[in-house]
């Protein structure tokens, strides 16, 4: 009884942060509001404080927003206009978010290129944007090198260098970035007053796993959207404030909820190339990062990880991410100490949000939004529909799908691919006419005792052909297309199957071969990586006499997914990649016993 008083009367001392959200007015779409213009304002109130700590250097809001404008200026007198695309291509660092800041204030839209990307979904990135451009970082210049002559970027001029370290130095094929800025020229620029709320600020690339990733289409208002709720609701952070940020700025998480949320609140931010669980509690304690955007993996590595003198007595009070496992959950929690954990849920061409305001244990939080979940046979693959022709909404805590309605207060943007963006819509759901926006997603609600009368939701699993592995989407269809292109494979069937210790599902592939014995395993081997993405890559390969379909023609996978890759009970010949590696090989007994010990490091 105690227990549920408290639960009351904290989750009432709540509502000081969620009234602010609520009597906030977001911009009209025609309105003069950006990324752009919210930095130029924070700037204005914060010149002198730091905002991005990288690696030995420091940034302060004010140097920032003039390395910003010197490049718009230069981007403008190169032919650069309002509406132009342009890759951006570069790791994490303070480069990055002057190149995204100073196309903002222009216009332009960034095309933000997954920097793991390689071959053939790098060609097809920068092709069906139709850039005018590309900012490109030096680290990444060989693997561009690689496809220059696919891509639809040609002149020399157009590929804009942009230095790194030492061990690198400028192709023949680019220019020195640097070399042509007037840093002098560095005040706010006028054409950034045309810049509107609806207008695009980036194109945000949804996983790819065959080359073919589609372009969620991010406008100024979702980036508003989303950094002032998370901001003032999420995570309640100031100027004092301090983000640990080590996600990839490319993907909307690392972007929206960590350097956008950072610039809506003058705050500061330590960014970093790539995670490292060794180094980050050093990292907490050296930048006194109060905050932390994450993603479930990133976390898990941290449980995982042995107790280090720098997590103790730590400053972060509050994190906010998504894919946060529970287990791993009450470990931040008690261990680490994080008293605030606000998981959201949301995907980047979507039209919804959810978010944990009320600081609820291992949910996904609530939503403003008009959603439903209605009934789904995973088995199947299909939606159960009533006599009447229209679906069924789950009334109970079981899963189903999500959808979100299409409306004018919830624009379902999508891809800038307009024939992807319509199979994501689905019509007639309840009624005639009506559109909602198939999120791809079970999703269930929960009870979490008082909550001000809002529902909450907790994150199942993805449905159909399409499961999570290092926080990327990989579809099942798509990668088994590509497997389908090995000269020596008949038909593949690929699923997701779980490896003890790690978040999300690992790719797995069975089929048939004619002639088993003499299937060229390092072709293909060579095959897979050269044409997928090493986050779309199959871990294990399963070799299967005949393949089974349902009674529509469907693979079945669930008889596959859940005999998954234990040689002890499977008879079939398993092969698999090992981490570090890109060739496969038998999977043995030893092997299996260091992967059910957590120990195999995937």
């Amino acid at each position: 009884m105690f227990k549920k008083v408290f639960e009351f009367f904290r989750v009432l001392s709540e509502l000081k942060y969620l009234i602010p959200v609520m009597r906030y007015k977001f911009p009209d779409p025609e309105d003069q509001a950006s990324l752009a213009h919210t930095f130029q304002t924070t700037t204005e109130k914060f010149s002198e404080r730091p905002f991005l700590y990288f690696e030995d250097e420091m940034w302060t809001y004010g140097d920032t927003n003039k390395a910003a404008n010197s490049l718009a200026r230069y981007l403008i007198s190169t032919g650069v206009k309002h509406g132009d695309r342009v890759v951006l291509f570069m790791e994490n660092r303070p480069s990055f978010v002057i190149s995204l800041l100073a196309l903002n204030k222009i216009g332009a839209i960034a095309v933000l290129i997954n920097t793991s990307l390689t071959g053939d979904p790098l060609v097809h990135c920068i092709n069906s944007s139709d850039s005018v451009k590309c900012i490109l970082g030096a680290e990444r210049a060989d693997v561009l090198e690689d496809v220059l002559n696919q891509i639809n970027v040609t002149k020399k001029e157009d590929f804009l260098w942009v230095e790194d370290t030492s061990e690198y130095s400028l192709p023949n094929w680019a220019i020195d970035l640097k070399a042509q800025l007037d840093i002098s020229d560095n005040e706010n620029l006028e054409e950034t007053n045309s810049v509107r709320v609806k207008d695009i600020a980036c194109y945000i690339f949804t996983s790819g796993t065959t080359g073919v990733p589609k372009a969620a289409i991010c406008p100024n208002q979702k980036i508003l959207a989303a950094s002032v709720n998370i901001t003032i609701a999420g995570y309640r952070i100031n100027e004092t404030d301090c983000m640990h940020n080590s996600l990839p700025l490319y993907h909307s998480t690392g972007l929206m909820l960590g350097i956008c949320a950072v610039i809506q609140a003058g705050a500061s931010t330590f960014i970093k190339r790539k995670f490292s669980a060794s180094s980050f509690w050093d990292e907490v304690q050296k930048y006194n990062t109060t905050a932390l955007v994450y993603i479930g993996e990133l976390c898990r590595y941290l449980a995982n990880s042995n107790p280090t003198p720098a997590e103790q007595n730590n400053p972060l009070k509050v994190m906010v991410g998504n894919g946060l496992r529970p287990d791993v959950w009450d470990i931040f929690k008690d261990r680490f100490g994080v008293n605030r954990i606000v998981e959201i849920y949301g995907a980047s061409e979507g039209n919804a949000l959810f978010t944990n305001l009320l600081n609820k244990d291992k949910t996904i939080g609530m939503t403003n939004a008009d959603v439903a979940l209605i009934e789904y046979d995973v088995a199947e693959d299909e939606i159960l529909k009533g006599d009447d022709g229209f679906c069924k909404k789950i009334l109970t805590h079981d899963p189903g799908l999500l959808v979100v309605r299409i409306g004018p207060d919830a624009v379902f943007n999508g891809y800038t691919d307009a024939q992807a963006t319509e199979k994501k819509i689905l019509r007639n759901v309840f009624e005639d006419g009506d559109a909602w926006f198939n999120t791809g997603d079970l999703i269930k609600t929960v009870d979490v005792g008082y909550a001000l009368g809002k529902t909450h939701y907790q994150f199942v699993d993805r449905i159909g052909d399409t499961f999570r592995w290092k926080s990327e989407n990989v579809s099942t269809n798509e990668v088994g297309e590509i497997l389908n292109g090995f000269k020596d494979v008949n038909m593949s069937n690929v699923y997701g199957v779980q490896i003890p210790g790690c978040e999300g599902r690992a790719g797995m592939a069975a089929f048939s071969l004619d002639d088993a014995e003499s299937f060229d395993w390092q072709a293909f081997s060579d095959y897979v990586e050269n044409s997928l993405p090493k986050y779309a890559r199959p871990l294990f390969i399963r070799i299967i006499q005949e393949m089974d379909t349902t009674g529509t023609f469907k693979l079945k996978k669930n008889d596959l997914r859940n005999e998954a890759f234990d040689i002890t009970k499977v008879a079939d010949p398993i092969y698999c990649l090992k981490p570090n590696s890109s060739n496969y090989v038998a999977l043995d007994n030893e092997w299996l016993q260091t992967i059910n010990s957590e120990q195999a490091g995937y």
